[in-house]
């Protein structure tokens, strides 16, 4: 029915489109571990509390909290009005009340390693025993083993949905494809690799600022083709709402240099832009033990230095990603955070001639005297990482690019098997703590890729989780990015920037700085 429904107006329905070229593995939220999981769970599912448009935590299945004075017991009062979606197993098929008994066995189910939940790892250490409780229907608590600040922030994970234990218990392991859960859509039915259908649900709680019910979509549909080129295709055609990010063989066909839409492109598609919460760098072993570090340069601090200084970030930005983002001149914190890390640490401007002097105090001043050092990366960033060899090479540092599968590059990092390697972080939550966990030594790989170990980075680190002034704790976070930058186990490379091409017939389509894909507010209407 909806396959063959252009933007809606064939049924007169307001039908969503996109395509999800990796596919989808489960709609499970214990499992919304990538992009295309957390997308189509967040139709599905609600949170206690949710992050806003302005990157704030909001209120969602939560309406209020109180915290207690010592920083410990969050106590969440929950709406009243909020239901299941219906469902074969409840009594006479309708969706019941969603309770606080419901959230305390959803935050359970997480830490269950029965449950083997790739988002257990975001309550470890920090959840005091029997943490999770329930006072009544409608108040949930929560008590920490020790402050942590970003605790709202991981509530608001995709990991942390709240789902009926009935439905769970009902359908074991197979709850990947017969979701039930509170959110704005239901689950139709899907025909895995061929196509998703969600619809609206009639029942959802949360309306607009004028009283009426969200969601205005009727349904949404999502296709599985692989190939972007025909992705593209299908978008030019009308068949498809939006497309996130371009494919790069398409880039300077839609975008100027200036990332801006090309003249042809005007009056046919809508450009949206906003600044993500995602830092692209390639990261350095530095774990002294390690036996790939014997005899390399990269154990120098210099050296390491001197490959910062030695790239122009910008030219990169322009020629090769026709300015999808800003250049990483400062911490590994991108913009859209308060602590302000971006405008405030000092990172590294280009300066090759800084670059050859750092060199020539390592005793490194030429190509000739610089044994080869692997890069490795993956096949998308393969001409990032050639343009960076070709910068290092213009100073006198010998790279040699080697372009691997994304799934060996994690297996190599995750056992510290990668010297010199493409790295990518995108916030969990928006908190500047969440890019500094990959550099406290007390945290495995991932998320600690470089193995980098300072003393007074974790000390710091660990007054910023105790610390209850938000302006103190910016200026730890601050401290910390700064000592980062300058031991160098990292070469950030550019600050991320969410891109969508969207059909001119959709309208209220907000991008955000986590890139979720928030389809609430969305309505179809042709353009007159």
């Amino acid at each position: 029915m909806l396959a063959g429904c252009k933007g809606g107006d064939a049924t007169n329905k307001q039908v969503f489109f996109y395509n999800e070229a990796t596919g989808i593995a489960t709609l499970d939220p214990a499992f919304a571990k990538n992009q295309s999981i957390m997308w189509a769970t967040h139709q599905l599912y609600n949170t206690l509390v949710e992050v806003d448009s302005n990157g704030s935590i909001a209120p969602s299945l939560a309406l209020r909290w109180d915290i207690s004075p010592d920083r410990l017991l969050y106590t969440f009062h929950l709406r009243q009005d909020v239901f299941f979606h219906d469902n074969e197993v409840f009594a006479g098929g309708r969706g019941r009340r969603m309770t606080a008994q419901d959230v305390v066995y959803s935050l359970q189910r997480i830490t269950d390693k029965t449950t083997a939940s790739s988002g257990a790892w975001i309550f470890n250490n920090r959840i005091a025993e029997q943490g999770f409780t329930a006072v009544d229907d409608s108040t949930f608590c929560l008590r920490l083993l020790q402050p942590f600040h970003p605790i709202l922030g991981i509530l608001s994970m995709q990991y942390c949905s709240v789902i009926p234990r009935e439905v769970v218990d009902h359908y074991g392991r197979d709850f990947r494809r017969h979701p039930c859960g509170t959110g704005p859509f239901r689950f139709k039915f899907w025909v895995e690799g061929q196509s998703l259908v969600l619809e609206k649900n009639p029942q959802y709680w949360e309306k607009d600022s004028i009283g009426k019910q969200l969601p205005y979509l009727d349904a949404v549909h999502v296709s599985f083709y692989d190939n972007r080129a025909t992705e593209f295709l299908q978008f030019r055609q009308g068949r498809l709402s939006f497309i996130n990010d371009i494919e790069p063989s398409f880039k300077d066909e839609v975008l100027t240099k200036t990332g801006t839409l090309r003249p042809q492109w005007k009056d046919k598609i809508l450009l949206h832009k906003h600044a993500y919460l995602a830092t692209e760098y390639f990261g350095i072993l530095t774990d002294e033990e390690n036996p790939l570090l014997k005899g390399s340069p990269l154990r120098s601090k210099a050296i390491r230095q001197a490959i910062n200084y030695a790239i122009d970030r910008r030219k990169l930005m322009m020629y090769l990603r026709n300015s999808i983002g800003l250049p990483a001149e400062a911490g590994m914190v991108p913009g859209g955070l308060p602590s302000q890390n971006e405008q405030l640490v000092k990172g590294y401007p280009y300066n090759p001639a800084k670059a050859r002097e750092l060199l020539k105090q390592a005793g490194l001043g030429n190509a000739a005297t610089w044994p080869v050092t692997k890069l490795l990366t993956i096949p998308v960033y393969a001409d990032m990482a050639s343009f960076v060899a070709r910068e290092l090479d213009e100073v006198g540092i010998n790279v040699q690019v080697e372009v691997v599968q994304k799934s060996l590059l994690l297996e190599l990092t995750s056992h510290s098997n990668a010297l010199f390697f493409r790295g990518s972080w995108i916030a969990d939550y928006p908190d500047a703590e969440n890019f500094m966990t990959l550099f406290y030594s007390k945290n495995p790989a991932p998320p600690n890729y470089t193995r980098y170990k300072n003393p007074a980075f974790d000390r710091l680190y660990e007054a910023a989780l105790r610390e209850t002034n938000d302006s103190l704790r910016y200026i730890l976070y601050r401290q910390m990015d700064q000592l980062v930058i300058d031991d160098a186990p990292v070469v950030p490379l550019f600050y991320d920037m969410v891109i969508h091409l969207v059909n001119p017939d959709v309208h209220n389509m907000q991008p955000n700085a986590l890139n979720l894909l928030e389809l609430r507010r969305v309505y179809i209407q042709n353009p007159s």
